[in-house]
Formats: C-alpha cells, structure tokens, sequence
C-alpha cells in the first residue's frame, strides 16, 4: 500500500524504523529483530540504507520480508551522495521486483573520505529520477532545527519547499526533543507553501552514549529536563530504557493531543522499545 494513502485516514497513523546490517554476517541476527518489530503491526515501517548503497540489497531484503510475513507496508530508504544514476535505476527495479512501493528519497551523509557522486549533489536530483522511472509514492526528510548544513533555516525551508515541488507525497522530520521546536517548524513550513504531510519523527533515548552520537550528528538541541533524565538514569540500563520509552510516550501524547497525526518512531532495531511505546500508546492509537 501507498503511504501516501495511509496518511489520508482517520485517527493516527503509528509507523516504526528499523536497519540493516552492514555486513552479510549481521545478516540474519538484524533481520530477525526487524522482524519482531514487524509483529507489533505498525501502519508501516522503514528500512534504512547505507550512504554508500553497500546495504541496499540487505535493506531491500528486510523491506521485502516485513512485507510479506506480516503484511505492514514498507517504506525502502534510497540514498544518493555516493551512487551513480546506474545504481539508482538499478535499485528501483531491484524496489519494483520486490514489490515495494514506498521509497525515502535521501542524498545521504557526506562519506569521511569526502568522495561523492558526480551523478548526485542534492536529494532533489534524486527525486526527479524517482519520478521519471517509477510510480513510486516518495518521501522525503526534514529538519525541524534546520539542516546542520544549511546556513540559516529561511534557506533550508526553500530547500525543502524545492524537494516537495519535485514531487515528495510526505515528509518525515528528523528527531527532536522538545515539541516546540517541532510546532514552530510545522507553523514555518506551512507558511512557506510546503502542504504535503509532515511525519514527527520521534527518537526514544536508552543511553548517554545514544543521546551524545545522535547530537553529534544531527545538532539536535536537548531541553533540560530531558539532560536532567539522563543525567541521573543513565549509569542503569534498564532504568534508562524505561525513562527513555517515558519522555518518548510523552512527546508523543503532548503530538497527538495538539492535532498531529502522522507519528514515526526510530527504534533503533530495539524491539523491547518500540513494544514498550506502543503499548503506552494502546488506547491512543485504536
């Protein structure tokens, strides 16, 4: 089924993320976790993909799978930044063969070596190929706090109103710790034109070490009552975890009772977790 199509529904649509592993290996081990998460029956899941297209052929085997052993929709991740236009034509007929229909079009992180596509410099690029070989539903991601490569947010929204123009049926946020961020966002980019259906995407944090690298990364501001939390939780485990599945289930809440309805959640393969934040969620979600 079209994404696209879930998201005109009544009530809230509740979808999870999950990864591949990098190496054959990890293969079955990453597999299997996906598909626990998968018997929780989310509206749909995604599966990520490496920036340099070297796991494609194992997220296009998760994604194929969760499909067919438990009937949830599948969004496939497409990255960009280090692929030629060969290998993108190459994985949308690898995505149709396989029957998936939803993609994320990404351009992907830039690699540490710095070598990047001479085919690809921006996600817009790959969208237009999406559309030109392929009746795919694409999706597309955003910053609520901006790009951490943008220059200001003025310029990143016109960035994402050029990528819903190219034709992207939704987009999903980045994470964010503090619902404002993402209400102020939601208020920006409405106002900028942008009219597709925004997906909050939400992160449960299970360890300083997770909370530290996601910051890196992304420049994600963490509110301190959330800093507080893992301050004070985070040298146990198990009490991290819980409080992490709590702030999580309570963003969500505060989401859902100020009118959003599309709701994403990085589980990070950690099936405990995304069962712990649906069932939290149980009468919320019927």
């Amino acid at each position: 089924m079209r994404i696209s199509e879930l998201l005109k529904r009544d009530g809230v649509t509740f979808s999870l993320e999950v990864f591949p592993p990098k190496t054959s290996e990890k293969y079955s081990e990453t597999a299997a976790k996906a598909l626990e998460i998968a018997q929780l029956k989310p509206d749909f899941m995604s599966v990520t993909y490496g920036a340099g297209g070297g796991t494609g052929e194992f997220t296009t085997g998760i994604a194929a799978d969760i499909q067919k052993n438990y009937g949830v929709p599948t969004l496939a991740h497409l990255t960009c930044v280090s692929s030629t236009r060969e290998h993108v034509l190459k994985m949308l007929d690898l995505y149709r063969q396989n029957g998936i229909e939803n993609i994320l079009a990404l351009r992907g992180d830039i690699p540490k070596d710095g070598k990047v596509s001479e085919d690809y410099k921006y996600a817009v690029e790959l969208i237009r190929d999406i559309k030109e070989n392929g009746d795919f539903c694409i999706g597309g991601a955003c910053y609520p706090e901006g790009h951490v490569e943008s220059v200001h947010k003025a310029e990143d929204l016109r960035h994402l109103k050029e990528k819903t123009d190219a034709g992207l049926d939704f987009l999903t946020t980045q994470m964010f710790f503090n619902n404002a961020v993402f209400f102020n966002f939601l208020y920006r980019a409405r106002e900028a034109g942008i009219s597709v259906p925004i997906i909050a995407g939400i992160m449960p944090i299970t360890s300083p070490k997770q909370l530290s690298r996601s910051v890196a990364m992304s420049g994600t501001d963490v509110p301190q009552r959330f800093r507080a939390i893992v301050d004070y939780f985070g040298e146990s485990p198990a009490a991290m975890t819980q409080a992490g599945i709590i702030y999580a289930t309570e963003q969500i809440i505060d989401l859902v009772a100020n009118g959003i309805r599309h709701i994403h959640v990085y589980t990070m393969n950690k099936p405990e977790v995304a069962e712990g934040i649906k069932r939290n969620l149980s009468e919320i979600l019927r």
